[in-house]
């Protein structure tokens, strides 16, 4: 009895020190994917608008844009979208573009009827799948990336901000 108790100890420790060691690996070479940082270029997505047809990074070359994850289930990302659109309808005539992809698969009817609620002009896209959350590593919502012109992002901003904050930021990125 002794001897199976020793054993199935071993057996249970072995068993907890494997997948503690994959839960590890797995963790770092998920942070490894993260492929955007400031200073360098987003990943490429082409995703579906709540409107029809799609959009993908490309057509916003030349343009300082912004690119923002969201979701109608987070109440920072609720406060900041009439935030960003009245940003974006004070600087659009200066190009400004803003990127609203939403996440988790969210359906339609919903995405819908909070845009119109919210009277919202600007891109709204569709991660379905999650691939592009998943490419450009967010952990948090709502996750902004300011794109400049030159397509390198000028700043990441994980949380919410309020309008002075995405001002100021849009503001260096027209600088740019």
């Amino acid at each position: 009895m002794k001897k199976n108790r020793k054993l199935i100890q071993v057996v249970i420790l072995v068993a907890a020190l494997l997948i503690g060691g994959i839960s590890i690996g797995a963790t770092l070479a998920d942070g490894k994917k993260v492929r955007v940082k400031e200073g360098g270029p987003p990943p490429d997505f082409n995703l579906s608008q709540l409107e029809g047809g799609s959009k993908q990074l490309a057509d916003y070359k030349g343009k300082p844009l912004i690119i923002n994850f969201w979701g109608t289930f987070c109440e920072p990302c609720v406060t900041e979208m009439p935030e960003f659109e009245r940003q974006y309808q004070k600087w659009k005539d200066q190009g400004l573009e803003i990127a609203a992809i939403n996440l988790r698969g969210e359906n339609t009817l919903t995405i819908t009827k909070f845009v119109e609620s919210l009277d919202l002009s600007y891109n709204i896209l569709r991660d379905v799948d999650s691939k592009t959350e998943k490419m450009y590593g967010v952990r948090q919502y709502p996750t902004t990336y300011f794109v400049k012109p030159d397509g390198n992002v000028m700043e990441i901003v994980s949380g919410p901000m309020t309008e002075k904050d995405i001002e100021e930021r849009v503001v260096r990125l027209l600088q740019q």
